[in-house]
């Protein structure tokens, strides 16, 4: 896929006005990393310098930072002579973002203090996945789920835990689009989502983290086998 056809798709130039006048490497990353996250750029893109530069308005140098500011987050690639592109994961890659997922979402739940929690995001979340999987729109309900694991680890109110998940979960959504089922691999935690929703509601933070656990143990199965099979690889340690 080259990159003039995703910046059209996506509409990138709309985010110009998020740069506002003190343009900088860091929120220039932050829009392709949130670009990459919502499923605007799959693995294997392409991404030029004229094309975003120039849909972003910013110059080759920034550009360039930003690209180095995301490859040292693992979701882009650098290969001699050919440009940078978004990076394809290896499997053993999916498999330890889970791991890390497991490690700080349920550490977030089960130190959340005294309820009631806040959890207006969360709802947010859960109902545009529910709506979109009424339309069958299987990518928005990845990116609901996406969102509702963001708002979660949000629970903290720790910037530095909101940054790290903002780029573990990116990764994830490179994986996401070499899976060939969405429906199969997405649907089955839509229901999921609500139960540890309604369990926050309840002031259940207990119960919360037993569910989310189990959810994370469950999703890192399917989806580790699932990519497996898509990319025709053995699960493995990471490259």
């Amino acid at each position: 896929m080259d990159v003039r056809d995703a910046v059209e798709a996506g509409g990138l130039a709309d985010d110009r006005a998020l740069l506002g006048r003190t343009s900088t490497a860091e929120r220039v990353a932050d829009i392709l990393r949130t670009r990459i996250a919502e499923g605007y750029f799959p693995p294997g893109t392409r991404l030029s310098e004229d094309g975003i530069g120039g849909a972003l308005g910013v110059s080759r140098n920034t550009l360039r930072e930003a690209f180095r500011l995301l490859t040292r987050e693992r979701l882009l690639v650098h290969e001699l002579n050919r440009g940078v592109f978004v990076r394809v994961l290896a499997v053993g890659d999916v498999d330890d973002i889970y791991r890390t997922r497991r490690l700080v979402e349920c550490a977030v739940v089960r130190g959340l203090g005294q309820p009631p929690f806040p959890v207006d995001g969360l709802a947010v979340a859960v109902a545009d996945g529910e709506s979109a999987a009424r339309g069958a729109d299987w990518n928005a309900v990845s990116t609901a789920n996406i969102h509702f694991h963001r708002e979660l680890v949000a629970l903290a109110g720790s910037p530095r835990t909101d940054e790290l998940m903002r780029g573990v979960l990116a990764e994830l959504r490179l994986a996401f689009h070499i899976v060939d089922d969405p429906r199969a691999l997405h649907e089955p935690y839509l229901v999921r989502n609500r139960e540890i929703l309604d369990a926050l509601r309840a002031g259940e933070r207990g119960t919360a983290e037993r569910l989310l656990a189990r959810y994370l143990d469950d999703s890192r199965t399917r989806v580790t086998a699932a990519y497996a099979r898509a990319v025709d690889a053995p699960a493995g340690p990471a490259a």
